[in-house]
């Protein structure tokens, strides 16, 4: 609207258009000899002849309608080109899995006390016959000490820190912080793993980092890290072909998939990415063998290239090197995507199942989620609030933590147990997934349950390289 007079007036040389949601006159810049930008300028006398309309790409800005064929050759709301490693549903899994019918989802309040009882003899008979036990092994790095001994720091960035420190602790003890590899941070965020990690392998040469997100981050932090060695993947895991990333298809490097708070079917669509979109080129053997730097370890012998190879390195070596997960939000898990399909089927049971399953996950937390909300708004001006404040702990308060309308058949412990179950028995099938494919895998408590609710890690390295013994 044009602006009241009572407002006063507008800077020289900005629009003159009064925005009266903002209070405020438009700054804008109008062309030579107008009053009006172009987004207000049918507002003026002379433009009133000419019709804007909203932009078909993005409502939210305008275009003169006789100007819209050439307008959405360059709005910045038009598609991007896909990049190489854009591949379609290359990690989606099989296309023709198993979909569970709209009218067998139905919620878990509405089934009968008959019906949860069988669901929760299936669920304890195929517990007792995987007999895995999750241990404690909760580790630090002194990449991190400094900061964990900060005290700007607040409550939310210790739990943070602790997190991060502890992976790192088994990255370290899986011998997987070294030269001549690339870190690829599956759901990074604003990338503070990879940081740390950074900062872990301050001395190390010849190294990558690859930070996979789909969404736009704010505050991130790669301004922090060491040049022309981090590359940001805009794309959602689904579609990610690892192999055909510039560096990895020129390189052929050493991967290692890291990632703290995965959720849900991410980490199958990661765990599918590296294991058989990253690898199933170098086992059938396509390519030549990647050339590794002089270590310490075993004998050093040259190549006809003149560099160094370390033979004992490369005999065994793996297009991935290993895998370092931790877990989250399975109530997000999808069948469709689900790495342990295999091992459902071989424990009688299936998608229908898993549906309820993943759901029944959130029991295992929701009897922490007022507890853990609580802790959250304490500490509002920390810095990592609004990255990944135990989103966990909020985003299961939609779900069905609630069962009063079961007459009472589960107590809040046992509805705290048969989560724990249904969470352990989705891992498994994703650590059979890997043994099968000749991984050693195990499943850890990496933190305590103070710190976060989702306190497990996956990880992972190959079954033929010495590192998995030693």
């Amino acid at each position: 609207m044009a602006a009241p007079g009572a407002a006063g007036s507008p800077q020289p040389g900005r629009c003159a258009y009064f925005v009266e949601r903002k209070r405020r006159f438009c700054k804008m810049v109008p062309a030579r000899g107008r009053r009006f930008c172009g987004e207000h300028g049918a507002h003026a006398e002379e433009e009133n002849s000419r019709k804007r309309i909203p932009c078909p790409l993005d409502p939210k800005h305008t275009v003169y309608e006789d100007q819209l064929q050439k307008h959405l050759k360059k709005c910045n709301s038009r598609e991007q080109p896909k990049p190489v490693y854009f591949v379609q549903d290359i990690n989606a899994g099989v296309k023709d899995a198993t979909e569970l019918p709209k009218e067998q989802q139905i919620p878990i309040s509405t089934l009968s006390k008959e019906q949860l009882e069988d669901l929760i003899r299936k669920l304890r008979r195929a517990s007792n016959s995987i007999n895995y036990v999750l241990k404690d092994e909760i580790l630090s790095h002194q990449a991190l000490n400094e900061a964990l001994n900060d005290p700007k720091n607040g409550v939310a960035a210790i739990k943070h820190l602790k997190q991060q420190a502890s992976i790192l602790g088994h990255m370290e003890r899986l011998h997987l912080l070294g030269s001549g590899k690339c870190f690829v941070e599956f759901g990074a965020g604003r990338g503070k793993l990879s940081h740390w990690v950074d900062i872990a392998l301050h001395n190390a040469q010849d190294i990558h980092f690859l930070l996979v997100e789909r969404a736009t981050t704010r505050f991130k932090v790669d301004g922090k890290h060491r040049k022309n060695c981090f590359e940001r993947l805009q794309v959602d895991i689904q579609h990610l072909g690892l192999n055909k990333v510039p560096v990895l298809a020129k390189r052929k490097l050493p991967v290692i998939g890291i990632g703290k708070h995965v959720c849900g079917a991410a980490t199958d669509l990661a765990l599918r990415c590296l294991v058989e979109t990253y690898a199933k080129p170098f086992d059938k053997k396509e390519g030549p063998a990647p050339k590794r730097l002089k270590t310490d370890e075993g004998n050093a012998t040259p190549n006809n290239s003149g560099e160094t190879l370390n033979t004992s390195v490369t005999d065994n070596w793996r297009p991935v090197a290993g895998i370092v997960i931790a877990l989250c939000c399975h109530h997000r898990c999808d069948w469709k995507h689900y790495v342990g399909q295999e091992f459902f089927a071989t424990v009688g049971l299936g998608a229908v199942e898993f549906n309820y399953f993943k759901r029944m996950t959130s029991w295992a937390t929701c009897g922490m989620k007022d507890t853990s909300k609580k802790s959250c708004e304490t500490d509002t001006k920390n810095e990592d609030q609004n990255d990944e404040e135990e989103e966990h702990a909020q985003d299961v308060g939609s779900l069905e933590c609630s069962l009063d309308n079961l007459q009472g058949l589960l107590t809040t412990e046992e509805r705290k147990q048969i989560g724990q179950l249904c969470k352990l028995l989705i891992d498994y099938g994703r650590l059979e997934y890997l043994q099968q494919r000749g991984y050693e895998a195990v499943l850890q408590r990496y933190t305590d349950h103070s710190v976060s609710l989702e306190n497990v890690l996956l990880t992972a390295v190959p079954c033929q390289s010495p590192l998995a013994t030693s």
